[in-house]
């Protein structure tokens, strides 16, 4: 007679075989949403050329994952026609019809442009979230909630130091 808590191959494998699948999902698709697919940045530049090319403010954001104190970015305020782009490389990130005021302190958008993010799980700070990463330059910009308007439900809380906002 066998132990019936003892473990089977068969159970192992399919324990195994669902968990590569949920790993896949998450990786994948960690909003369900398509985004960017992972792949080395397109615009790469030294750590030297990076600190000449961003403000102090704007290089801790985008190259290392700072994040800026609520309410002191005046892209908060900004509410004319036109597109925010990515501050390290220029890459249009978010049209300015998707901008809300979500009463965060961050500039906020309810949804990007196509292929223009990048997204990854990030659990710092014993949380999990999801982090945005410019598409180009895989500079960091803030990260995405499910707590936005519709019609995605998303909430895109990015990091003003990380846009630059070029008027229509």
């Amino acid at each position: 007679m066998t132990d019936i808590l003892a473990p089977n191959r068969r159970d192992l494998l399919t324990c195994l075989s669902g968990g590569a699948a949920v790993a896949f999902a998450a990786i994948v698709l960690p909003t369900g949403r398509s985004t960017a697919a992972a792949k080395p940045a397109a615009f790469q530049l030294s750590d030297a050329q990076w600190r000449q090319r961003l403000s102090p403010e704007g290089y801790a954001v985008l190259r290392t994952a700072a994040t800026e104190r609520p309410y002191s970015s005046p892209l908060n305020g900004e509410h004319r026609k036109g597109v925010f782009a990515c501050a390290g490389c220029d890459l249009p990130l978010f049209a300015s019809a998707t901008k809300f005021d979500s009463g965060t302190g961050w500039p906020s958008f309810y949804d990007h442009l196509a292929h223009a993010v990048a997204e990854r799980n990030d659990t710092d700070f014993g949380m999990t979230r999801t982090e945005v990463h410019c598409a180009r330059c895989a500079g960091h910009l803030g990260h995405v909630f499910n707590d936005g308007p519709r019609p995605t439900g998303l909430r895109y809380c990015m990091n003003g130091a990380a846009l630059r906002f070029s008027a229509a």
